[in-house]
């Protein structure tokens, strides 16, 4: 996937750019963190309890990152106007390249914020991040 977003860069938009950087993102955070963690918890080892809440974070952010993705990829298949990346300034694409990995550093590195704290602060945080998201696709 990675290689055809390269091959066909001159005809995709920013939308799908970010959109499957966040989708190969939620897939790592399964694959590297939710899932090692859990197999821990299944376990009932040591450190359990910690890898419960390394787990659960990871999957927050997993949700997080969901809803602002599932727009991002509407949104490049639709087009709704917008210009192909080839025509566009690259701001939009730094500045959201930024923002997905400050929220990926805090579900490798952080720990539970009041963004994240419940599954309705999650949903609400996923609405204003997919508002964010699409400014900056639109207007940068």
């Amino acid at each position: 996937g990675l290689y055809l977003l390269y091959y066909l860069s001159m005809t995709v938009n920013i939308s799908i750019v970010l959109g499957a950087i966040m989708g190969t993102i939620m897939a790592a955070n399964v694959w590297f963190i939710i899932w090692p963690n859990q197999k821990k918890v299944i376990a009932g080892a040591p450190d359990a309890a910690e890898a419960g809440a390394k787990a659960g974070l990871a999957s927050r952010t997993n949700t997080l990152l969901s809803i602002p993705m599932l727009y991002l990829m509407i949104n490049s298949a639709h087009g709704f106007g917008l210009p192909m990346i080839a025509e566009t300034s690259m701001m939009g694409l730094w500045v959201g390249l930024v923002l997905i990995l400050a929220i990926e550093m805090n579900a490798i590195f952080g720990s539970m914020n009041k963004m994240i704290a419940s599954v309705k602060a999650v949903i609400h945080s996923g609405i204003v991040l997919t508002v964010i998201f699409g400014a900056l696709v639109h207007y940068l």
